[in-house]
């Protein structure tokens, strides 16, 4: 089994990376989080890896933390959810917010995963509410309702939901009033940052 995986970055493709490790190309299947957060292509990198039988070969998934990788292989774990759901859902926020939103009971905020619906969201909540460890998870809901309002809002306003939420994850956590948060957020977007 694959643990782990260190080598030279190649290529960042939308949901994957090429590392060359041992003169050998792996294609590694992550999120776009992930891939915004590496470095250059001709960089090292460290991928924490879930390798994946399948019927017609093999897929390798790639988390730049061992907290990442666990929580990948959680929800794997829940019946109905493959690879591909759980890299949907590891999209739509940081660990601690869906730790936070599976703790807290609200598969409203796992549907806006693509590809879940509100059945699945429902047991992953049953079956990993016991398991995630989440802290002020009230608060953490609050912000992620908050943030969805604020894509929206960025949305009508012509901007891709992607690009609402890159600018979202750049303002300072410090900045917690609604309007603050969308007058940063149209700052970063107009590249006065």
């Amino acid at each position: 089994m694959i643990y782990s995986l260190s080598g030279k970055l190649n290529v960042k493709g939308e949901h994957f990376a090429v590392v060359e490790a041992a003169g050998i190309g792996l294609k590694i299947f992550t999120n776009p989080r992930t891939i915004e957060a590496l470095p250059a292509a001709g960089s090292s990198v460290k991928f924490f890896c879930h390798l994946h039988l399948r019927e017609d070969g093999l897929e390798l998934y790639g988390f730049l933390s061992e907290e990442e990788l666990n929580f990948f292989e959680l929800l794997i774990s829940v019946s109905g959810v493959g690879p591909k759901s759980a890299l949907s859902i590891m999209e739509i926020a940081e660990l601690k917010n869906l730790a936070a939103a599976i703790k807290e009971s609200r598969p409203d905020l796992l549907t806006r995963a693509s590809g879940i619906g509100r059945k699945t969201a429902e047991r992953i909540i049953l079956e990993l509410k016991n398991k995630v460890r989440a802290e002020k998870t009230g608060a953490v809901i609050k912000k992620m309702e908050s943030d969805q309002d604020l894509i929206e809002t960025l949305a009508g306003l012509g901007y891709r939901r992607e690009q609402a939420k890159a600018a979202l994850q750049k303002i300072d956590e410090k900045v917690v009033n609604l309007e603050d948060r969308l007058k940063a957020a149209l700052k970063i977007l107009g590249g006065r940052s």
